[in-house]
């Protein structure tokens, strides 16, 4: 039995003009979140919209639960589809063989992890103003699972795995630019 294969083209080319756009829109964001000591940046106004519509999605398979799995989910809703948004965009733009939109949503999706990481830092503090009352999301899942006492530490290591997405993805856009730059058939395409 042969195994199916997803056969891909060449990345569509992108022009100097947007690249260079794109690419200067990636150093003044990451000069800004660099920068920033409150641990919101503006890009998070939308992904606050989208972690707040995650937990009534995935509130759905709670069936009103105060415990358990689905309470857990319920928890964990705003988060993940504060990732799965992202990850479906860079998903779609990848198929479609576009690098400028493929690496915005990879951005976007790591630039997510900063604030993750801000909010799971602010477990045990609760320092943060919550959209909605009640405990903060990762205070409930840290001592759920035993994790309250090393909230800063996760938090820590989730915005560095959040930069270096974003690095990443950064330089895989430049890379991919420069190198339909070098060829001449993918150019023309």
């Amino acid at each position: 039995m042969r195994w199916p294969t997803i056969s891909l083209d060449a990345w569509k080319p992108v022009s100097r003009p947007a690249a260079i756009t794109a690419l200067s829109f990636y150093l003044l964001f990451l000069t800004y979140a660099a920068n920033n000591r409150s641990g919101f940046l503006f890009l998070d106004f939308a992904n606050l919209a989208i972690h707040e519509a995650g937990h009534p999605l995935f509130g759905i398979l709670s069936g009103g639960a105060e415990s358990g799995f689905g309470y857990t989910l319920m928890i964990m809703g705003g988060t993940l589809l504060e990732l799965i948004v992202p990850l479906a965009c860079a998903i779609y733009f990848f198929f479609r063989r576009e690098p400028t939109g493929a690496a915005f949503c990879a951005f976007w999706f790591f630039e997510n992890f900063l604030y993750i990481g801000t909010y799971m830092a602010d477990a045990r503090a609760s320092s943060l103003p919550l959209v909605g009352s009640g405990d903060s999301d990762w205070e409930v899942l840290f001592t759920q699972w035993n994790l309250l006492l090393h909230d800063v530490q996760i938090a820590h290591a989730t915005r560095a795995l959040g930069w270096l997405g974003m690095l990443a993805s950064v330089a895989w856009f430049a890379f991919t630019f420069s190198r339909s730059r070098h060829n001449p058939l993918q150019a023309e395409a």
